[in-house]
């Protein structure tokens, strides 16, 4: 798939590359990305540039991973956010926010405009998210975008080698008002 760019009153999603390495490396030398993503730690200056010139690219070229660099009108690095193709019709968000910039709303923002396009052009009907209990900054995330807590699931993370419980919980077209690629039957008298 060719890439593509999202916007909001306040942020530019846009895929990342070369030109974006220094950033993304400056932003993940933070302690709280290394430990609660699965990127490398340490994270070295390789790492990034594996990231934006080939990771990411080839995640949209393949169709398998949509990874957006979060960026403000002036060029800021914000975060990134990914949406990974898991099954048919699922995908996976993850994300990380770059210290200066957390607590203002941009990653609860720029998750649900790329929920919103994945809905709407990419026919997927359900985008899970998933972090490692105790990733408290992660759920608010979540939950401010809508997102349904469904339970942990036991030992479903593997972070830099050893495995961890995680929190699930979704996101469907109807809890943004739009409809569904395929039809969606709910299990009778289930509440949320």
């Amino acid at each position: 798939m060719e890439p593509v760019t999202l916007t909001t009153d306040r942020l530019v999603l846009r895929p990342v590359g070369p030109h974006d390495t220094d950033a993304v490396y400056a932003a993940a030398q933070d302690p709280d990305i290394q430990r609660w993503t699965t990127i490398p730690s340490p994270y070295l200056p390789e790492h990034a540039r594996g990231f934006t010139e080939q990771i990411a690219p080839e995640g949209w070229a393949t169709a398998s991973m949509y990874t957006f660099g979060v960026f403000l009108p002036d060029g800021a690095l914000t975060g990134m956010l990914s949406l990974t193709m898991r099954t048919l019709g699922t995908a996976e968000v993850g994300f990380w926010a770059a210290k200066e910039h957390r607590g203002r709303g941009y990653t609860t923002e720029a998750t649900l405009t790329a929920a919103r396009w994945a809905f709407t052009h990419l026919a997927v009907d359900r985008v899970e998210w998933r972090a490692e209990v105790g990733n408290t900054a992660s759920r608010a995330v979540a939950q401010h975008a809508g997102f349904t807590l469904e339970g942990t699931l036991r030992s479903a993370i593997n972070n830099k080698g050893v495995r961890r419980d995680c929190w699930i919980a979704s996101l469907l077209p109807s809890d943004l008002g739009l409809p569904s690629a395929a039809p969606y039957l709910p299990t009778p008298g289930y509440m949320s």
